[in-house]
């Protein structure tokens, strides 16, 4: 097949899962399927354990081999994890981390803001749970922290507008920084230019491949969202609405390499 591709990047949730929850059966199958062709490349703003938890974990039963195909590319690309063959193990490639002053400061901003406009919802917490998550490379708001359910997290903001008026705030506040939408309920607070952009360029780097080697799946592609600066790059990108679309189009990309 001519032109085709040899990497395929994913946004995970609304993309790969319904969001924070693991990975169904169907699109499980899938992406085992395209390790046996593509590199395949999560990249989202989860933690490392997030991505075995709704991505390797769900893997039915994938050769080492498979594995060494799938790069999980944490915190949008500024962690980078790959599979050990020898050892069967994962192992960082590079971490990017903020300083404790800058996790400090995005923290403070973001709960301010968050008070400011009434979106401060500590009160729906469950036990254990917490809205401000320190991911290392980035800080991550998620209103109704991560362990709330589906249902009350599609709820809360599925216009945006909400998280949109938490950035501008921020924006104000602590304009050092950039804030991205993201998911259902979340925003990702990063240092200048460490958003995918800085992920999907490593990902070139430490893939060996050219823009035009890459098709990316994304749900958040426009202006503002977490996967927009994909787009900005130039790489060819699908706009999904849920997991229910990306395992379509990857059914179409199969079924044309069969």
């Amino acid at each position: 097949m001519k032109n085709m591709k040899k990497v395929l990047a994913f946004d995970i949730d609304q993309t790969l899962n319904v969001a924070k929850t693991p990975i169904t059966d169907d699109i499980a199958n899938l992406l085992v399927e395209c390790l046996n062709h593509f590199e395949v490349c999560p990249i989202s703003g989860q933690k490392f354990d997030q991505f075995l938890i709704q991505i390797v974990d769900r893997l039915p039963n994938p050769t080492p081999e498979q594995l060494s195909h799938l790069h999980l590319f944490v915190a949008q690309g500024t962690q980078y994890y790959r599979y050990n063959t020898t050892n069967s193990t994962w192992e960082q490639v590079y971490n990017y981390p903020l300083t404790d002053e800058q996790v400090q400061k995005i923290t403070t901003t973001i709960e301010q803001a968050a008070r400011e406009l009434g979106f401060w919802e500590a009160d729906k917490l469950l036990p254990g749970d917490e809205i401000i998550e320190n991911r290392l490379s980035q800080v991550t708001f998620s209103a109704l922290g991560q362990k709330a359910g589906t249902k009350e997290k599609y709820a809360w903001d599925p216009d945006c507008k909400k998280r949109e008026k938490i950035v501008a705030r921020c924006k104000e506040l602590a304009p050092e920084f950039e804030y991205e939408i993201g998911g259902t309920t979340s925003i990702n607070a990063i240092t200048p230019g460490m958003n995918k952009v800085f992920g999907m360029t490593h990902l070139l780097e430490e893939l060996n491949v050219k823009k035009e080697d890459i098709l990316y799946f994304g749900d958040m592609t426009q202006p503002g969202g977490n996967d927009y600066p994909v787009v900005e790059m130039g790489i060819d990108t699908i706009t999904v609405r849920n997991h229910e679309d990306t395992g379509y189009a990857l059914k179409g990309i199969l079924g044309v390499i069969k």
